[in-house]
C-alpha cells in the first residue's frame, strides 16, 4: 500500500502529464471566486444605480420638452335612426360630437441657459442642474379643410394651449404664455399618457384656460407667442422639434456632455474650454410627423434630442471587462510558472500553484474597491503593482533565485498593461487582443521548444 503510494506521489511530482492535470484543475477552480467577483461588481453598479436614481428624483429627474401646441376643440356630426313600430313613424337623429385639433407653431425659438452642479451621497455622485427657458414663436392660422370642417363648427373660444414636460416637480415658477400681449397661465391636467414601450418616458399635460379669440390667428397672418420658465432637473434635456422650423440653443459651463437624439448641433465651435454653446436648427422636412393632428396627439417622445449631462462613471464597466480576462491572467500566469517549473526541474507545490490564483483573484477585489474612491487608472496601477509584488516575493521563495522571479514581474507587468490596453480600447479591442495573444502564444512555443515531455 505504501508503495503504491510513493509511487502515485513520484508520478504527481515527475509526470509532465500529472502538472498539466494539475494545473488546468487549478484555473478551473478559481474561476469560482471570478465568478463571486462579477457578482460583486453588478451589486455595486446597481447599488450606484439606485442612489443616482435617488438623488435625482428628489432633485427632479430629466426634463423632456413637447410644446407648446394649440388646441382648438370643432363639431362634426352623425345620424342615428330611430326605429319604431311603424316604418313611416321612423326618424334620423343629428348627433354632435366634440372632437379636438392639434397645431403645431410656424416658428419655435427655445433657449436654455444650463447651470449643473454635482451631487454627492457617501462615495456615489451625480449631475443635476438648474437651467433658465426661453420660449418664443408663432402660429399660423390653422387650417380644417383637410377634414372638410364648416367654419362655424370650430369653436374658437374655447381653444387652449398645451405643453408636455417629464418634470413638473422641478419647475420652479409660475409657467405662463403671452399670447400677442395677453397673458394666459397654464395650470396641470391629469392625462393617462400613451407610451411607446414600458421604458418611456411619462409626460405631464399643462394646459391654459379658454384664450382670447382675438389673440388667435384667424383674421390674421400670424401670432406670437412667449413662454419662460426656470426648472431643476438631472441626467439630460430634451425637446420635441414641433416647429415647422424649431431653433433650439443651449449654453451651459458642462464640459463633459453628450449630444443626444438625432439632430446634432450644426456649429462646429459648440465646445469649448468653459464649457458649450450648441444650436440646432431641425426643419419639418426633417422630421417624419406632421404640423396638425386631428382628434389624438401622437406621442413623439422618440424624436426628441439635447444634451446628457449625466457624470461619466464607467469603473464598474471597465472592472467587469478586465475580470473577464481574469481566466486569460490565471491561465497564463500558471503557464509560466509551469514552464519555470518544467526548464529548471525546481518542484512546486500545488497549494503554491493555488496561493498565486488566490492572489491574481484578490486582484479584482482591490481594483473595484479602490476604484470607488478614484478614479479607474489609478486604481489599476495600486491594484496591479500590490499583486505583482507579492507575486514575484513570494516565487523568490518558492524558486531560491533572483533569476526567475524577476521574469515572473517582468511578464505580470507586460500581461496587466496587455490587459488595460485592451480594457481601454472599444473599436480595437479585437484586433489587439488577439495580435497580443499571437505573440503570447509565439513567446510560449519558443519557450518550450527544448522542453523534454518525456519524464
Amino acid at each position: 500500500m505504501e508503495k503504491q503510494q510513493n509511487k502515485f506521489s513520484n508520478w504527481l511530482k515527475t509526470s509532465v502529464t500529472a502538472r498539466m492535470l494539475m494545473v488546468g484543475f487549478l484555473v478551473i477552480v478559481l474561476l469560482i471566486p471570478l465568478s463571486y467577483i462579477n457578482t460583486l461588481i453588478t451589486e455595486r453598479s446597481n447599488r450606484q444605480e439606485s442612489v443616482v436614481n435617488e438623488i435625482n428624483e428628489k432633485w427632479g429627474n430629466e426634463v423632456l420638452f413637447y410644446g407648446p401646441i394649440l388646441k382648438i376643440p370643432y363639431k362634426t356630426y352623425s345620424e342615428k335612426i330611430i326605429t319604431s313600430t311603424n316604418i313611416r313613424e321612423n326618424r334620423t337623429e343629428k348627433i354632435e360630437h366634440i372632437n379636438y385639433a392639434y397645431f403645431f407653431p410656424k416658428k419655435l425659438d427655445m433657449y436654455a441657459n444650463i447651470t449643473p452642479q454635482e451631487k454627492k451621497r457617501g462615495i456615489y455622485k451625480t449631475s443635476v442642474y438648474k437651467g433658465e427657458f426661453k420660449i418664443n414663436g408663432t402660429y399660423e392660422k390653422p387650417d380644417f379643410t383637410t377634414i372638410n370642417v364648416n367654419e362655424t363648427d370650430i369653436m374658437w373660444n374655447k381653444a387652449t394651449i398645451i405643453i408636455k414636460t417629464s418634470n413638473l416637480k422641478g419647475i420652479n415658477n409660475q409657467v405662463s404664455i403671452n399670447f400677442d400681449q395677453q397673458i394666459f397661465s397654464f395650470l396641470p391636467q391629469y392625462e393617462v399618457e400613451n407610451k411607446l414601450n414600458l421604458n418611456d418616458i411619462t409626460l405631464n399635460k399643462l394646459e391654459t384656460a379658454f384664450l382670447d379669440k382675438k389673440v388667435l390667428p384667424t383674421d390674421k397672418l400670424d401670432s406670437n407667442f412667449s413662454i419662460n420658465f426656470n426648472i431643476s432637473g438631472s441626467k439630460q434635456i430634451r425637446i420635441i422639434p414641433i416647429g415647422k422650423e424649431t431653433n433650439l440653443n443651449i449654453v451651459s459651463n458642462w464640459n463633459t456632455t453628450n449630444f443626444i437624439g438625432d439632430f446634432l448641433p450644426l456649429n462646429s465651435d459648440k465646445i469649448t474650454k468653459s464649457g458649450f454653446d450648441a444650436k440646432w436648427k431641425v426643419l419639418h422636412i426633417n422630421r417624419p410627423f406632421s404640423q396638425e393632428y386631428f382628434e389624438i396627439l401622437p406621442n413623439l417622445n422618440k424624436f426628441a434630442f439635447g444634451v446628457n449631462f449625466m457624470i461619466p462613471i464607467d469603473e464598474y464597466q471597465k472592472s467587469e471587462r478586465s475580470v473577464k480576462y481574469g481566466f486569460l491572467v490565471i491561465a497564463l500566469t500558471f503557464l509560466i510558472f509551469f514552464l519555470i517549473q518544467s526548464i529548471s526541474k525546481i518542484n512546486i507545490h500545488p497549494f503554491q500553484y493555488f496561493m498565486i490564483g488566490l492572489a491574481l483573484t484578490v486582484f479584482y477585489t482591490l481594483l473595484i474597491s479602490i476604484s470607488e474612491h478614484t478614479n479607474f487608472l489609478t486604481a489599476y496601477i495600486i491594484s496591479g503593482i500590490s499583486v505583482i509584488v507579492l507575486i514575484t516575493l513570494y516565487s523568490k521563495s518558492i524558486l531560491k533565485t533572483y533569476k526567475f522571479p524577476l521574469l515572473i514581474g517582468l511578464s505580470l507587468t507586460a500581461l496587466y498593461t496587455f490587459i488595460f490596453i485592451i480594457i481601454q480600447l472599444e473599436n480595437y479591442a479585437l484586433l489587439v487582443g488577439s495580435l497580443g495573444l499571437f505573440v503570447i502564444l509565439s513567446i510560449v512555443m519558443y519557450a518550450s521548444r527544448k522542453i523534454d515531455w518525456e519524464y
